[in-house]
């Protein structure tokens, strides 16, 4: 299965995504389709060996589309806007006429004079040429009416040349001399042209404004670097830098790189990455991260990710998926429009139909019809979402929370139970040997066997012991036949002897009476008990303790404020997690649970009908997190499990777990605002514009100003969401 991302252009409603989705997706081939209104992309998932990236490119340009290839997203958004507004200005200045001409009459004004002839001739003249002006909008929208399936464009058009038509019908009778001074049409074509594409323009600025975020997070990679090569410098472009290269970074500038800093000391600020306003102070073997800024000192750096593998290059494919992926919610804003311009077209010949019955004249039905089409636009359908998630996951991406699609936006606020991760989520992940009890009051050669096996296994446990043994100075032994037990412990052989490091149910066939009270007592009290035995006879324990976060309790008790169930999974113990959960005030604990069985103890939450969150480290978590609807990762700087989870928090702070549900609920706070002015803005311009209030007012809704409002909806739904940079979270 390939994964494609196509820039497509012409892209302007939510009919345009249904239509593109539509068409791919019943294609042999296409898994999977996912067209982005706010971006203009499409993200194409389809097997390579039944349908080419070709062929798929062609079914999108047949459809009346293009595609983009030499441009990055915010360059085809630029062109975009640059054409729209050529179009719009090239429009109004050939308008102008007729908009006098329009006020002229409706004021019984006397800005300047010409027979009626004359003015329709200059208002058919003008009709035509702004036409030919917009005549992509003609070309698509014929396109889509010959393919059966109209757009926001096909409605325009219809309106717009059925009022031009029925003008040009009635001009060629006032030629002909049947009709003296019958009444034309030509400026309803043109004042909708005009409003239509300053409606196009100011979306198309507007939508650009929502992704501001993302292009800054773009410009904070720094374009050169300064190469030292044996002691000579040289400035030279970043994309030319490689690992394992040398770069200084002088007081001021930019970290064009990730890497480890190999001489100097200085001050960093990572606020562009993590949210962190501190500065962090960087010396010799700590790591630096590209984008930031060097403060003080000078720092020389060796080289250890370049280009798409650093931080900011990952953090920008992560908000870029983002962007291309839909949250639940979207699925019904997409079915709605899918049906919305076919219902809207029934709604507009229907009324016009039975205003003709009722004894209502051509021009008054054909009135009618034209403002029911303009007027019903579905594109503040397609902005309603994806503007508000562009908008959304650039501020999280500012703030050093990374969301990886739509759906994990919306459910990590609906989420019913939120469970943690015990280890190195809610406490620090260092656990320290706090205690040795032995049989023999041999404790330095109980550490000296436990951290000799324990040399060979990546557990923080096993860390534990190895700088026990470092700060006493003890001597590692030869191991052999070392054999790791997830979420056990671990064996070896060592000096002969046979070895075993871990837990209880590891140690079920061996006598451990003798510890057991002890055993009992430091589990009680919170403690990590480690066993060891020899040739199957226990010689030892070793307690260990882990500290909780400092914050970890506060986040607990928020977050139970907001009415969610709190869980905490761990491989300790019942005594252990019962003790570590009271500290923590959590009242639900799945304890005793092995690394592959977190997994189905997510699904058997969610076979209760639950919403389930899960947050870990990101590190023997990675089943529990891609079970979870949403997954949250913690991570640290620039060791970022950008692969695992839904939404990565950078920085290491449980209060950011906080951060993503207040930063979630605002977003989706602005959609739900979105949809219902969407929906309020059609219901509302559809009663108007079929005339149903005409009976009661005598007042007719006139085509020019259904677009202009059309136009303003769209815009508003925008700025609404852009509204969402002033949201504090």
């Amino acid at each position: 299965m390939v994964s494609k991302e196509l820039k497509v252009g012409g892209i302007n409603c939510a009919s345009c995504v249904a239509k593109i989705e539509r068409t791919l997706s019943s294609k042999e081939g296409i898994s999977s389709v996912s067209v982005n209104l706010a971006t203009s992309k499409a993200f194409v998932n389809f097997n390579s060996n039944k349908i080419s990236l070709n062929e798929i490119e062609k079914i999108i340009i047949d459809l009346g589309y293009s595609i983009e290839k030499n441009e990055d997203v915010f360059s085809l958004i630029d062109k975009e806007v640059l054409s729209l507004r050529n179009k719009f200005l090239a429009s109004l200045i050939l308008g102008l006429p007729v908009i006098i001409i329009a006020v002229n009459n409706l004021f019984k004004l006397s800005l300047f004079k010409l027979s009626f002839f004359n003015e329709a001739i200059l208002q058919f003249i003008i009709a035509t040429l702004i036409m030919v002006i917009n005549k992509d909008l003609y070309m698509k929208g014929l396109k889509n009416i010959i393919k059966r399936s109209p757009s926001m464009d096909s409605l325009i058009e219809i309106g717009t040349v059925a009022a031009y038509l029925y003008s040009l019908f009635i001009f060629a009778f006032i030629i002909l001399g049947k009709f003296s001074s019958q009444p034309v049409y030509f400026e309803s074509a043109v004042m909708i042209l005009i409003f239509v594409s300053l409606g196009k323009y100011l979306e198309g600025m507007a939508k650009g404004k929502t992704s501001d975020a993302l292009r800054k997070l773009i410009d904070l990679k720094p374009k050169e670097a300064l190469l030292v090569v044996d002691g000579i410098e040289k400035i030279i472009p970043v994309s030319e830098i490689k690992v394992n290269d040398v770069v200084l970074i002088k007081p001021g500038e930019i970290i064009p790189i990730d890497g480890v800093v190999i001489e100097g000391f200085s001050s960093v600020d990572e606020k562009t990455i993590t949210g962190e306003s501190n500065l962090a102070d960087k010396t010799v073997g700590d790591a630096v991260i590209g984008a930031t800024v060097n403060k003080t000192g000078v720092l020389l750096v060796r080289v250890s990710r370049v280009g798409p593998e650093t931080t900011i290059s990952k953090i920008i494919q992560t908000v870029e998926g983002a962007l291309n992926s839909k949250a639940p919610i979207q699925l019904l804003a997409d079915k709605v429009s899918f049906y919305f311009i076919p219902t809207v077209f029934s709604i507009g010949l229907l009324s016009a139909v039975v205003w003709l019955l009722l004894g209502k004249s051509v021009i008054f039905a054909v009135t009618v019809f034209i403002s029911v089409l303009i007027i019903s636009c579905p594109c503040t359908l397609g902005l309603a979402i994806p503007t508000a998630i562009m908008v959304g996951a650039g501020m999280g991406a500012q703030r050093g929370i990374l969301i990886k699609n739509g759906k994990a936006l919306e459910l990590v606020n609906k989420s019913d139970i939120i469970v943690f991760d015990k280890t190195g989520t809610l406490t620090l992940g260092h656990p320290i040997v706090n205690a040795v009890f032995t049989k023999n009051n041999n404790d330095k050669e109980v550490i000296q066997l436990a951290a000799s096996v324990e040399r060979w296994s990546e557990h923080p446990l096993a860390e534990a012991i190895l700088n026990k043994a470092k700060d006493e100075r003890i001597e590692l032994l030869k191991v052999d036949k070392f054999e790791a037990f997830p979420g056990g412990g671990v064996s070896a052989l060592v000096n002969g002897k046979n070895v075993l490091l871990g837990t209880r149910k590891l140690m079920s066939n061996i006598d451990l009476s003798f510890f057991e009270s002890k055993m009992i007592q430091l589990e009680e009290e919170g403690n990590t008990v480690i066993l060891i035995s020899v040739n199957n006879e226990a010689i030892g324990i070793i307690s260990l303790s882990d500290e909780l976060k400092e914050n970890a309790v506060s986040v607990i008790q928020k977050l139970k404020k907001y009415g969610k169930r709190i869980f905490m999974i761990t491989g300790d113990n019942k005594r252990v997690a019962q003790s570590i959960s009271q500290k923590l005030g959590i009242d639900e604990v799945l304890s005793e649970v092995l690394p592959h069985e977190k997994a189905e103890k997510i699904k058997e939450l969610q076979k209760e009908g639950k919403i389930v969150s899960m947050i870990g480290d990101g590190i023997n978590d990675a089943p529990a997190l891609a079970q979870a609807d949403a997954g949250i990762v913690l991570g640290s700087g620039a060791d970022i499990a950008i692969e695992t989870g839904d939404i990565i928090l950078i920085k290491d702070d449980l209060e950011n777990v906080i951060r993503a549900i207040n930063l979630s609920k605002g977003v989706f706070r602005k959609i739900k605002e979105n949809l219902f002015w969407s929906f309020f803005y059609n219901c509302i311009g559809i009663i108007f514009a079929t005339g149903i209030l005409y009976s009661y007012t005598h007042w007719l809704l006139n085509p020019a100003i259904a677009a202009l409002a059309m136009a303003l909806s769209s815009v508003s739904v925008v700025l609404n969401s852009l509204a969402l940079k002033r949201y504090k979270f």
